[in-house]
């Protein structure tokens, strides 16, 4: 434990293990070990994440394992919730433990709480410990205000409960799904239908719903939250968050500023090398992310939508291609599409051949296409997905849902050919084209992003 020894300030970091969390709250703990000479990092989380989150050794943060919460011998059922709910339940006391364990183990007081933003529990650690509590939001800001508004979402819209939730402390109110949110300035797009599980409908008390509420009412008690966006990508609702907290910084988008990521940057099945082969934005990009497949019936109507259209394709597949798309698609379709188990996406969304991006409306997807430049087709699966789908069709206007949100062949056609063929389509990559010189402004020397990381440096290194 030499490096604690030499250090001046203990920094601990509590992570959500979970999708794409752990790794943007380490990208951004990489950049602040590098700019807090003296400073060190305990990045706890479950082992299971840490394995992944830390293929290097980082000098100057120190990963600590914190349980899981899963029963011994447990088995995975394939519902990717299980895991979630045991965690949460195991929650915050795990935590707690693990920073007693680190501070025993390093002898080193705790100077600042740097969590998750679902954390909501870091506040009363903060406070007990006497010290800055500092938050981290890895999605949209759109979706951070919803949840900071919950209550008031709910008193004039109503809570549409589902049928099955028995709890009794609910009211049963039901509000239109259609009714739109232009009580906030900028939302007269968003509708009720629109907002994640757990604002407004389905089981209010489920383990994530009951989280998120908590954390939309206790981050308003964090010393600062630092954001993966950048002060332009939806500038009213930034601003109306810039009033509601303490010090809200925008320091993103990670993509671009940061220096972790490059580790990941893989291109072992030569994907670089396939796009260089085709016409300017003219490839069809499929990736839906680390967790979500579509359904077997979707994954058939996009493979028949794929061959049918005749567009080149790269598809970052997660499963078995072989067993799980049509018999005969793969041979059919050899000689214009690819098909990887893993693609380094950043690198092929800033490639000149993409055209359009066939997506599940996560917020790191979004930013990498942004950064890219290439605008979106959107099969949203849950969480913030359909808001942040809602937001780029309609707010922003650089790309579309799938009619009815599912794959369908004629819709996933009738999308593709509207992106890559149309006047509509040539708008929707002018305006994201304007997004990518405000991301990349925001990172530029003396640029908002840049200036709002030295102010987070700043706070961190004072404490």
């Amino acid at each position: 434990m030499e490096d604690y020894k030499n250090a001046s300030k203990h920094i601990v970091v509590l992570a959500f293990p979970f999708g794409t969390h752990a790794v943007p709250l380490l990208n951004i703990i990489h950049q602040l070990s590098d700019a807090c000479p003296n400073t060190i990092f305990s990045f706890l989380s479950t082992q299971q994440s840490n394995n992944s989150s830390f293929p290097n050794k980082f000098h100057k943060i120190k990963p600590f394992n914190v349980r899981d919460g899963l029963p011994e011998g447990y088995i995975y059922s394939g519902d990717p919730n299980e895991p979630v709910e045991y965690f949460l339940k195991a929650t915050p006391g795990n935590f707690i433990e693990a920073i007693g364990a680190v501070v025993a183990e390093t002898g080193k007081p705790i100077d600042c709480l740097i969590t998750d933003a679902f954390f909501a529990f870091g506040g009363d650690i903060a406070d007990e410990l006497n010290i800055p509590w500092v938050v981290l939001w890895t999605a949209a800001p759109r979706t951070l205000f919803v949840h900071a508004e919950t209550d008031f979402i709910r008193q004039l819209v109503g809570i549409n409960v589902d049928e099955t939730n028995n709890s009794k402390n609910i009211l049963n109110i039901v509000g239109s799904q259609d009714k739109s949110l232009d009580f906030f300035p900028d939302f007269s797009g968003i509708r009720v239908s629109d907002l994640p599980v757990g604002v407004t409908c389905g089981d209010l008390d489920a383990p994530m719903a009951a989280m998120l509420y908590k954390m939309g009412l206790e981050l308003s008690r964090a010393t600062a939250i630092a954001a993966n966006s950048f002060e332009d990508v939806d500038n009213k609702v930034v601003n109306m968050l810039k009033l509601k907290f303490n010090m809200f910084l925008n320091v993103g988008p990670f993509n671009l500023v940061s220096s972790v990521s490059s580790f990941t940057i893989d291109d072992s099945h030569c994907c670089l090398d396939w796009l260089s082969k085709h016409k300017p934005s003219s490839v069809v990009y499929i990736s839906f992310g680390s967790v979500a497949t579509p359904l077997p019936h979707e994954l058939e109507a996009l493979s028949e939508a794929l061959e049918e259209s005749e567009f080149p394709f790269l598809w970052s597949f997660k499963g078995n291609p072989e067993k799980q798309l049509p018999p005969g698609f793969l041979e059919r379709t050899r000689s214009r599409g690819k098909i990887v188990p893993w693609a380094p996406q950043q690198k092929i969304l800033q490639h000149p051949s993409v055209g359009v991006f066939v997506s599940h409306g996560g917020w790191n997807s979004i930013l990498d296409s942004i950064v890219g430049g290439v605008p979106m087709i959107f099969r949203p699966f849950y969480g913030d997905q359909i808001l942040n789908t809602r937001t780029v069709e309609v707010v922003w206007g650089f790309g579309l849902r799938l009619e009815g949100g599912t794959l369908t062949k004629e819709g996933t056609k009738k999308a593709l050919k509207l992106i890559l063929c149309s006047e509509q389509g040539k708008k929707m990559r002018e305006k994201i084209g304007i997004q990518r010189e405000r991301a990349y402004t925001a990172v530029k020397p003396k640029g908002s992003s840049v200036e709002n990381f030295k102010t987070l440096v700043k706070l961190v290194s004072d404490t």
